[in-house]
């Protein structure tokens, strides 16, 4: 039997978090099964939990504090381990932020701008600028950094499988320099060079108009029903009801069938990035 993995209380909040939770749980002779029965979660959840990956859930808390007799404990902290792993992201955008790692495939369609996990700094200080002008720079630069290190889960050669479908108008209405947008589709560019992503195009011609106004990101995983995230500047929802992922995961499919091919999309990305290297316009 593999060893059990230590958990380093300092590393973060939820990691303290997670170590007490398991102290007090062994403490009290219980297993994660015996833990877990009774309420409406797994085994893997409850781990993911004690291992600091996952946020705990107020219902989930407040049946631990019953079973354990730990006097509310975990049900008062939940709340600032939630503002730990959040971090500089937004309040509704902490599910996401959990889910990404632990996500088997990404598929994201975005008409508006290119998407968090795929931005450069340059690009994501000008979304970040324009939706929150009176940010300080330092509060910025947090932003900025937050969303680099989203984007360190494409360091993995093998995890997740991504998607992404761009509106043809993110290519040609660029939102910085020429130099910033030659920079930025190159890092899309090289992130499918490395087969890391799948990029498509949907031309401005396509026959499809569903959902045009509307992200769309679908995360599914190996233990866990798949994922829906729609948001707009300052609002973001995530919708985990089969039943309700199911029709938008259908319009997806056909914003997909309407898109280019992969290999055509990425080469008129490259010549994209080349035209603005070279001062050319695009429109």
């Amino acid at each position: 039997m593999a060893s059990r993995k230590d958990i380093d209380g300092s590393a973060s909040v939820p990691a303290f978090y997670g170590k007490e939770l398991r102290w007090k749980r062994e403490a009290a002779g219980r297993t994660l099964q015996e833990t877990v029965q009774g309420s409406y979660f797994g085994v893997s959840y409850l781990s993911e939990i004690e291992r600091g990956e996952r946020r705990m859930p107020i219902e989930l808390a407040r049946h631990v504090d019953r079973l354990l007799g730990t006097d509310g404990f975990f049900e008062r902290r939940c709340e600032d381990v939630q503002k730990a792993r959040r971090g500089v992201h937004a309040e509704y955008f902490t599910q996401v932020l959990e889910a990404e790692p632990r996500a088997r495939v990404i598929e994201e369609w975005n008409n508006a701008l290119i998407p968090g996990l795929l931005q450069t700094p340059a690009y994501a200080r000008a979304v970040i600028n324009s939706t929150h002008p009176l940010d300080l720079p330092t509060e910025v630069d947090a932003k900025i950094d937050g969303r680099m290190k989203r984007a360190k889960l494409f360091d993995d050669p093998k995890k997740p499988e991504y998607w992404t479908i761009l509106h043809e108008s993110l290519l040609r209405q660029p939102i910085v320099p020429p130099t910033d947008m030659a920079e930025q589709l190159d890092n899309i560019a090289a992130l499918a060079r490395r087969r890391r992503i799948v990029p498509q195009i949907l031309p401005w011609n396509a026959p499809t108009r569903a959902f045009m106004s509307l992200t769309l990101k679908f995360m599914e995983f190996n233990d866990a029903p798949p994922l829906l995230y729609t948001e707009g500047p300052y609002h973001g929802q995530t919708i985990d009801d089969p039943a309700l992922v199911k029709p938008y995961r259908k319009a997806y499919d056909r914003l997909r069938a309407a898109a280019l091919p992969p290999e055509a999309s990425l080469a008129m990305i490259e010549d994209a990035a080349e035209d603005y290297r070279n001062g050319k316009r695009r429109d």
